[in-house]
């Protein structure tokens, strides 16, 4: 299991958490938010980029702890997915035994039964908002929500305007300290998903935030350009 990076955004009057992490994770999101001064009891809305069980996984944690109301917003296409209408794309009984083989001996048998047990019963959460391709968002300055398909059909990329920060979700990663497209083994679709790079060209782009490698900052649209370009 690789290192993640969830986002936090606040300002005066919202903390907004995008992308949750596995099922479990909650207390390490929180020990690290806590780091830098936010307190939990301002958290008051979650953006979810797709449904993929890195994502979503400890939503229901944070939506049963902390007591005050809490908006989940996401894609459209998205929803019935994160609320259990539908099955994840990408868990299925194929995807199930090759996660469970990718485990190493030493994993004790309660572990991956407990493993198993989330992946056949992925964790659902409500979807009180749907964002569409384009909007601004009013919060921290204002975040502009880029619909990236291709790692998945409802796939979201978040541009905060005020820092000139992409948050890629899964559209990008970066890998020994290289800012790449999107992996295609994990993609629904690979083609689309590096064709949705073209979106971020518009932007001015001084940071980029990658759930899988974290922050990259070298001379960003240029790269972006060259990755949407086939480079």
């Amino acid at each position: 299991m690789d290192t993640i990076y969830p986002t936090l955004l606040w300002d005066t009057d919202h903390t907004i958490l995008v992308d949750t992490g596995y099922p479990g994770q909650w207390p390490l999101i929180r020990q690290e938010a806590e780091k830098s001064g936010i307190a939990w009891d301002t958290l008051n809305k979650v953006i979810i980029t797709h449904q993929d069980l890195d994502h979503i996984g400890s939503l229901p944690t944070i939506l049963n702890v902390l007591p005050q109301p809490i908006e989940v917003l996401a894609n459209d296409v998205e929803k019935p997915y994160i609320q259990g209408e539908k099955r994840l794309l990408k868990i299925n009984p194929e995807s199930v035994a090759q996660a469970m083989d990718s485990l190493p001996e030493n994993v004790p048998e309660e572990w991956r039964k407990a493993f198993r047990q989330v992946l056949e019963n992925p964790p659902k959460s409500k979807v009180d908002k749907t964002v569409a391709d384009g909007e601004e968002l009013p919060y921290c300055g204002g975040i502009v929500v880029i619909h990236t398909p291709g790692h998945t059909p409802g796939h979201i990329s978040l541009y905060h305007i005020q820092s000139k920060t992409l948050i890629a979700g899964d559209s990008m990663i970066v890998a020994n300290g290289e800012l790449l497209g999107p992996d295609p083994q994990y993609c629904i679709d690979a083609d689309l998903a590096v064709n949705s790079l073209k979106k971020f060209v518009q932007y001015d782009i001084e940071t980029v935030i990658c759930y899988h490698g974290g922050l990259y900052k070298d001379n960003v649209n240029r790269r972006i350009a060259e990755l949407a370009n086939g480079q």
